[in-house]
């Protein structure tokens, strides 16, 4: 008979869900954040106008319709494609992250470096 004064374990849940939100606001018991761990770590690009953060979105994880400020078209939902910040961003890291934008893959790649 178990003791009832006793925690009882979490189930690891295979189900799709993820123990933390998409905030990173929570972890499993052990402090992961399993979103985090799917989405990776952003690839650092070096340009004639900065330094750039990039993080690939997968068609499964585009849920959002965002616009593209390569073409000015919507990035639809269940479209593969690039979050990208500034490094060097002129008031600091954050600011480059709170300006991250979400960008057609083709369009980040074939982007011109004038002055925006």
């Amino acid at each position: 008979m178990p003791r009832s004064n006793h925690p009882r374990r979490r189930r690891p849940s295979f189900s799709g869900g993820t123990a933390g939100g998409r905030d990173g606001a929570g972890g499993g018991e052990d402090g992961l954040d399993l979103d985090r761990a799917r989405l990776g770590i952003p690839e650092r690009e070096s340009a004639p106008d900065g330094e750039w953060a990039v993080r690939t979105i997968t068609a499964r994880n585009a849920q959002k319709v965002y616009t593209c400020p390569g073409c000015n078209h919507p990035v639809q939902p269940g479209v593969a494609h690039l979050v990208v910040w500034q490094e060097d961003a002129l008031f600091g890291s954050e600011a480059g992250l709170r300006e991250r934008r979400h960008w057609h893959t083709n369009c980040w790649r074939g982007r011109s470096y004038r002055y925006r």
